[in-house]
């Protein structure tokens, strides 16, 4: 452990007082554990801050390609600690606090975790931003910063209850507001079609809403702080504030209205798709942040190019998912109407500069948007999708003539009682490289759900592997494990995972071996000692742990593993005396709101968590199911028959 005399650990203690005193109007001896996190927090930001403006500032000077990462969704998790790690400098700051009395573990518990995700799509979206600032790439991520997070999840009679998150409640240390890149966002409207002075036909979108995109920024630091990338999450703002006229003439509540409709845009991540309101509010929560990332990208790279020409070699844009697939018509509509390119030369640009990663083969999970609602709300871009399924079409049918079936498979706009539009085909036909998450994913994408496409474009589909963050997931998280690593092959492993193959030999070694049982047992401890501190829950280090932790679902296989726990118990309560390894099972993940079965699953966990608590012990070696909910008021069977 570092001292706390040393230069660098006297530096953060002064840097730490100064933002106490200065930024919270503090003595260290008076102040809350929550300004101590702030000035901690600050600290650290600090020293990002230095290599962030270092980095864009290169970025400028040599005109990179760069990489643009689209997502509705960023799980970034708490960044005190990841950042102290990035810069190097967590074991210091650790002992500066604790020389001042201070718990460095009690003032990261205070930092929320913000919640602007669901699951492992915003998680890949954070680990790549992680690994790309590592790597050392430019890089930006773009989404939206939803004032209130996925959300807060209890339980009442073993049911799931949502309440609101307000991550932003007091805040974020970590973010910069941009209001000199704040963005115009158009809505509905109509189009208006001319002639120009070349000849050439154009159309003109105008809209009859337009809401503001405001920029924030939050630093993404990468290991040992070698680059420092952008994190730009957009805010809704009206575009009036509010009306002073109406306000005065005694009507309140209309004097704010524009305000309030313009800014539940980036109210809530996922607003319930079940009503008509809701599925508006999620197409214009997509069409929002994506309009307000394209506008950025041009902007920035008009700064140094005349033309369009360059385009497609200086900025790479990845869809992570649908959700931003309307880039692709959006794009199409700046080089259209805004800078006068002629179609072939803006489509061109625009499938060069695409990727789309794919993260379902559920065809009910892949967006489909009612025409009706599209023509409402993006009239313009309905009009070019439409036109690129026609040309789009055309191509088919000169490659297959007799297939009038496989055209109207491809097509972009599905026919019906309600014709919809497909953004994954959208996002499809507009990318030059399309992938999966797993080998098997991206094989059965082009083999089943986009076969049609893959037979068209056999060089377009192609696989990227799911992976994690090194950083976050074994050095800040197992600090035993990772300090084995390092001992046992060298540093270098944490940005270098083929590194790993060294540790093998290790296998053989005894010692190392009871090293890493002594690790599992006492990270087991830690799980346990948390469990009996947080949920007044006791279970034995010694046990069996399984754990699942991700969102609920029922392909996810929580149902599947909590009828498992279920055999597990019927076993034993049949036989109370045969040898069985003692198994703890733990189950943590939300159900959405409006997902009913879910719901159902999570009710099931809990039932028979409860029935195994209350059960008379089953010998010495029982099966325990922790539960983290209120207590259960049905048996087993009842809810097994139910379910």
């Amino acid at each position: 452990m570092t001292d706390p005399a040393t230069p660098e650990g006297a530096a953060l203690r002064a840097a730490f007082l100064n933002h106490l005193r200065l930024g919270r109007g503090k003595h260290e001896h008076n102040a809350t554990a929550y300004d101590r996190y702030l000035a901690l927090a600050r600290t650290v930001r600090d020293r990002i801050a230095a290599r962030w403006i270092e980095t864009h500032w290169g970025y400028h000077l040599a005109d990179p390609k760069r990489v643009y990462y689209l997502s509705a969704e960023f799980l970034l998790g708490r960044s005190l600690r990841n950042n102290f790690q990035s810069v190097g400098l967590l074991d210091e700051a650790r002992s500066a606090l604790r020389e001042m009395g201070i718990d460095f573990a009690e003032l990261e518990e205070i930092e929320p975790d913000a919640g602007l995700g669901n699951g492992g799509l915003g998680r890949l979206a954070a680990c790549f931003l992680d690994s790309l600032a590592t790597l050392g790439y430019p890089a930006y991520g773009y989404g939206i910063r939803y004032e209130f997070g996925i959300f807060e999840q209890r339980f009442e009679s073993g049911w799931q209850v949502e309440r609101p998150d307000e991550w932003l409640r007091f805040g974020n240390p970590w973010e910069i507001v941009r209001p000199e890149y704040t963005v115009p966002v158009g809505f509905g409207g109509h189009t208006e079609e001319s002639v120009d002075a070349t000849g050439r036909w154009r159309v003109r979108w105008v809209p009859a809403v337009r809401v503001l995109g405001v920029p924030y920024d939050t630093p993404i630091a990468g290991h040992d702080l070698r680059t420092v990338n952008t994190l730009r999450l957009w805010s809704a703002r009206a575009s009036e504030e509010f009306d002073l006229d109406v306000f005065n003439q005694g009507d309140y509540v209309k004097a704010v209205e524009e305000k309030t409709a313009s800014e539940v845009i980036a109210k809530v991540l996922y607003p319930s798709d079940s009503t008509w309101a809701g599925r508006e509010l999620r197409l214009k929560q997509q069409y929002f942040f994506v309009a307000c990332a394209i506008s950025d990208i041009v902007r920035r790279y008009r700064q140094d190019h005349a033309d369009f020409a360059r385009f497609a070699d200086k900025a790479a844009i990845q869809l992570n998912d649908t959700h931003p697939a309307v880039a692709v018509a959006e794009l199409m509509r700046v080089l259209l109407d805004e800078h006068g390119l002629g179609w072939d030369e803006a489509w061109d640009i625009t499938q060069r500069t695409f990727g789309y990663t794919n993260h379902t083969l559920l065809a009910e999970a892949l967006e489909r948007w009612p025409v009706a609602l599209f023509e409402r709300l993006l009239p313009r871009h309905l009009q070019i999708i439409y036109e690129i399924n026609a040309r789009f079409l055309r191509l088919v049918l000169n490659r297959w003539p007799n297939d009038p079936d496989r055209a109207a498979r491809m097509s972009l706009i599905e026919e019906g009682p309600e014709r919809k539009v497909r953004m994954a085909h959208l996002a499809t036909v507009g990318s030059h490289k399309v992938n999966g998450v797993a080998a098997l994913h991206s094989a059965l994408l082009a083999r089943d759900v986009l076969h049609d496409f893959a037979e068209m474009y056999p060089g377009r589909f192609t696989n990227k592997t799911n992976g994690v963050t090194p950083r976050r997931w074994l050095l800040s998280c197992n600090p035993r494990l990772a300090e084995l690593l390092t001992e046992c092959i060298g540093p270098g492993w944490e940005t270098d995972l083929d590194r790993l193959e060294r540790f093998a030999p290790f296998a053989d070694d005894s010692t190392v071996r009871a090293r890493v049982r002594s690790i599992k047992r006492a990270n087991k401890a830690d799980l346990a000692a948390w469990l009996a501190r947080e949920h007044r829950f006791a279970v034995d280090p010694d046990a069996r742990f399984d754990v699942q932790i991700k969102r609920i679902h029922e392909y996810k296989r929580q149902l599947l593993n909590a009828l498992h726990v279920v055999a597990l118990y019927l076993r034993a309560k049949r036989d109370p005396q045969a040898p069985r390894t003692p198994q703890v099972f733990l189950f943590g993940g939300k159900a959405a709101p409006a997902y009913r079965q879910a719901k159902v699953i999570i009710r099931f966990i809990n039932a028979v968590a409860e029935v195994i608590k209350l059960a008379p012990q089953l010998g010495r070696d029982a099966v325990i199911l922790v539960n983290l909910s209120g207590r259960g008021d049905k048996d087993l069977d009842t809810v097994m028959r139910e379910a």
